[in-house]
């Protein structure tokens, strides 16, 4: 199965923003510091994500002796 470097990013920015958020909003309340620090997350995720490709997969020859 192939994933797309556009859909493999978007989960990625998706997770980071999430774990992100759960972590400013531990206090109930959200300064701007916080959502800056969500925002620059998901970014981060995407292009990190975005920039480095799959894997190649390897042709299956069998196992290896």
């Amino acid at each position: 199965m192939r994933i797309s470097a556009f859909a493999k990013s978007l989960v990625a920015g998706v997770a980071a923003g999430s774990a992100a958020a759960v972590a400013a909003t531990q206090d109930g309340t959200l300064v701007t510091g916080e959502v800056v620090t969500i925002v620059l997350a998901v970014l981060g995720a995407w292009g990190i994500t975005y920039a480095v490709p799959n894997k190649p997969s390897s042709p299956s020859i069998g196992p290896v002796t």
